[in-house]
């Protein structure tokens, strides 16, 4: 079990360079994408004039090794009340990810939440992954990555029929606390975390529609290219966020996905997306 705030801490080495190390408690396909991201989020809030993260892009142009990694941060553009960042993570010169960071002071503006949140079991409803696969025969020596054991997951759907019996709606949605620390009093640590849910709702919501055909395992993978998240109205002291994912469209080998993250109480704490870029799980 990995910890959010302590795998994705940078150590600062001067002139806009940071180091980190990739924990390999955060494995799916490699290294989580939203969890390489957040590497590079926290180098940007430690170069920050601003204490509060607006929005994070990145491209995905590697995937890394659970091993160092080198950072360098890039001033963009800096005025009064934004700052525009550019993060760049490499490994032994081999480019891994390219991001870019709004940071914003405390500023005042309008005021509006026209949204309605999804309309689903509060995490304190529903059963624990324990207790779920207590029901099943054959209850699984443990998640099927390193990735999922950071989690207390409360998922809003289960069936434990394989495969389903036909398409499902490509949804995917879960309450998740992280573990061993579920909130942290850092802002630029506790938008990590939207980093990392948004990022991981894409492959479970696209897959659904799928899975009917895949009685032997997914045929296909489908790595991140890119990611998008705005980060809306943090909600710190919320240890449950609502992970609400959609894959509305996929062809020529292109996924789409958008994801939403809600707090227990409906509020809109960060939303975002990005695209799949399918390949064929190899034969073995």
């Amino acid at each position: 079990m990995g910890d959010l705030g302590v795998d994705t801490a940078v150590e600062a080495l001067g002139d806009g360079r940071y180091r980190a190390t990739v924990n390999q408690d955060w494995e799916i396909w490699g290294p989580e994408g939203g969890y390489i991201a957040s590497i590079a989020l926290r180098a940007a809030g430690a170069e920050s004039r601003f204490a509060r993260p607006a929005s994070f892009s990145c491209h995905y142009l590697g995937v890394a090794a659970f091993d160092e990694v080198d950072i360098q941060v890039t001033p963009l553009r800096s005025g009064r009340n934004a700052e525009s960042l550019r993060v760049a993570i490499t490994q032994e010169g081999r480019p891994i990810l390219e991001a870019t960071v709004w940071a914003v002071a405390e500023v005042e503006g309008i005021d509006h939440a026209v949204l309605a949140p999804p309309d689903v079991p509060g995490p304190d409803e529903l059963p624990t992954m324990e207790e779920r696969w207590a029901t099943v025969e054959e209850e699984p020596a443990g998640p099927p990555f390193n990735f999922w054991s950071n989690f207390d997951a409360r998922p809003i759907e289960w069936s434990s029929v394989w495969p389903p019996p036909g398409p499902l709606d490509p949804v995917w949605q879960q309450w998740e606390r992280f573990l061993p620390t579920a909130t942290f009093d850092d802002p630029w640590v506790d938008a990590a975390r939207a980093l990392v849910l948004v990022d991981v709702v894409s492959w479970p919501a696209a897959s659904r529609h799928h899975q009917w055909k895949w009685p032997n395992g997914p045929e296909w993978m489908a790595p991140s290219l890119d990611l998008y998240v705005a980060f809306h109205d943090p909600q710190p002291d919320e240890p449950w966020l609502l992970v609400d994912g959609h894959s509305p469209i996929a062809g020529d080998g292109l996924v789409g996905w958008t994801g939403r993250l809600w707090s227990t109480t409906g509020r809109l704490v960060a939303s975002g997306g990005g695209q799949l870029l399918c390949r064929r799980v190899p034969v073995r």
